[in-house]
């Protein structure tokens, strides 16, 4: 797998992080794991589509 990104960062504590998995199936390649090595994957569609959500505010908290 192909590391991309970690979220946070600034500990120890094993942050969620985002990885490519160009071996994995195109339904799946995309990983994200959490900080209890739990992980989901999904397409590079669905990844796009969650992020444009995020820039949109449809994410937001509060």
């Amino acid at each position: 797998m192909r590391h991309i990104a970690t979220f946070c960062g600034s500990c120890n504590c094993g942050c969620p992080e985002l990885y490519v998995d160009e071996a994995a199936a195109p339904e799946r390649r995309v990983v994200i794991t959490d900080d209890f090595g739990q992980r989901v994957q999904m397409s590079v569609d669905q990844f796009s589509e969650l992020v444009a959500l995020a820039r949109d505010g449809a994410l937001a908290v509060g």
